[in-house]
């Protein structure tokens, strides 16, 4: 099992090119079982969960090939072999239920088992499930599998309000209305990038949709769609988590590929706390000033406020910040798993059900520490930029999930970071 050894050398600079959103793509891949002609999508990311997403649609007769060494994905649904998503593949990774409504939408039925992914909470499907029943779907829960079934003559146009923002559900039913007959509107939707992303995707698609990145979707069904070319949009949460590397340990690095306008909330957050944030013609450049950062309150909410997938991160920024912070976590439950092992290093942190309270320390120390999940993983790296000493992080098989090399492009910034094998 590979552990991330990391020693604190103090400020960093350079630039850093942030790749393709992974939760962008892995809603955009599902979207290429609507059709029976290719979708090709560019400026991919090369991740462990890109290659899950690859081996699932695979499974059910779509043929993925990766190009240009993985940054471009060609997909054809034109040959599907089958309607079911089995455990053994479903297991590793929560996304694959976005399978569910394009199955649904094109073969009139579909078997998917619940999924996997990593262990912050309960994360339940039933807004999935509840969406597509919306639109005229039978669903029933068996031995761990969703049996899904569309009516005679094919999902049907119908109103779906959600009673709080779920991006993943959003997407379903987005995805499944696209093919509804008549008309499908999704109120209470998520606003997030990765929604705009996919309703552009299946507008070039041929799909007829309008209000995406508001919370009222309006969705007009049609008989089919086509194929399309479709470059993924920037990785918020890695662009995010780069811009907190120089908050951290001082310099300046420009973050490639990536606007302001992907993290409003995030954006806000760092300059309350004396962050520097500049856009510049191909990205953003962030620098801290002379001294600690100040401390500051973060609340996690949906897009676009403060990302809960920067949560973990931006606790370890604040364990340096002069004063007392408060992280209020409201998306999902039992994500400060992270806490114990920062406060391994010398942070001080109180947990109390979904809230935490960081005193910020002058300095930590390197120690060995454990990752818990994929956001975790990556904080414990930022916190170990700034430490003295050497940390040695394990189990990081989470990090490749969702960043794709993170030694390389924190070393050429100047951090001493380097992935050892046991």
């Amino acid at each position: 099992m590979d552990s991330i050894v990391v020693t604190g050398n103090g400020p960093l600079s350079g630039q850093v090119p942030i790749a393709g959103a992974k939760n962008a793509c892995l809603a955009l891949m599902p979207a290429a079982l609507l059709t029976e002609e290719p979708l090709t999508l560019t400026n991919a990311p090369r991740l462990s969960d890109i290659r899950t997403m690859s081996a699932l649609l695979a499974s059910l007769g779509c043929e993925v090939a990766p190009l240009q060494g993985g940054r471009v994905l060609a997909l054809s649904g034109h040959g599907l072999t089958g309607h079911v998503a089995h455990y053994d593949i479903v297991r590793k990774m929560r996304a694959s239920i976005l399978v569910l409504g394009p199955l649904l939408a094109r073969e009139g039925a579909a078997v998917v088992s619940l999924p996997g992914g990593c262990a912050i909470g309960a994360r339940p499907v039933d807004l999935h499930l509840r969406a597509l029943e919306a639109l005229g779907a039978e669903m029933e829960l068996a031995e761990g599998y969703v049996h899904a079934r569309a009516p005679a003559g094919g999902l049907r146009g119908g109103r779906i309000e959600f009673p709080f923002v779920s991006v993943g559900a959003t997407e379903n039913a987005l995805m499944a209305a696209t093919l509804a007959r008549g008309t499908s509107v999704i109120e209470n939707a998520a606003c997030e990038p990765e929604i705009v992303d996919l309703a552009r995707c299946l507008r070039a698609m041929g799909a007829r949709i309008a209000g995406e990145g508001t919370n009222r979707i309006e969705v007009e069904g049609v008989e089919r769609l086509g194929g399309a070319t479709h470059r993924v949009v920037a990785d918020r949460i890695e662009l995010g988590t780069y811009m907190l590397a120089p908050a951290i340990c001082g310099g300046e690095v420009e973050c490639l590929g990536g606007g302001l306008e992907l993290l409003p909330g995030f954006a806000e957050t760092l300059d309350a706390a004396g962050v520097t944030l500049r856009e510049t013609g191909g990205g953003i450049a962030v620098a801290r000033g002379e001294g600690r950062i100040r401390a500051v309150d973060v609340a996690t909410a949906p897009y676009p406020g403060f990302p809960t997938d920067l949560q973990a991160q931006m606790m370890a920024l604040l364990c340096l910040a002069d004063g007392v912070s408060v992280l209020e976590e409201r998306i999902f439950e039992n994500r400060f798993m992270h806490a114990p092992e920062l406060m391994r290093m010398g942070a001080r942190i109180e947990v109390q059900g979904g809230t935490a309270t960081v005193t910020g320390v002058e300095r930590l120390k390197g120690a060995p520490v454990m990752a818990t999940d994929l956001r975790a993983s990556v904080s414990l790296i930022l916190a170990a930029l700034a430490a003295e000493g050497e940390t040695r992080v394990n189990r990081v098989y989470h990090l490749d999930r969702g960043y794709e090399d993170v030694e390389a492009k924190l070393s050429a910034i100047g951090a001493r970071i380097e992935r050892v094998s046991e």
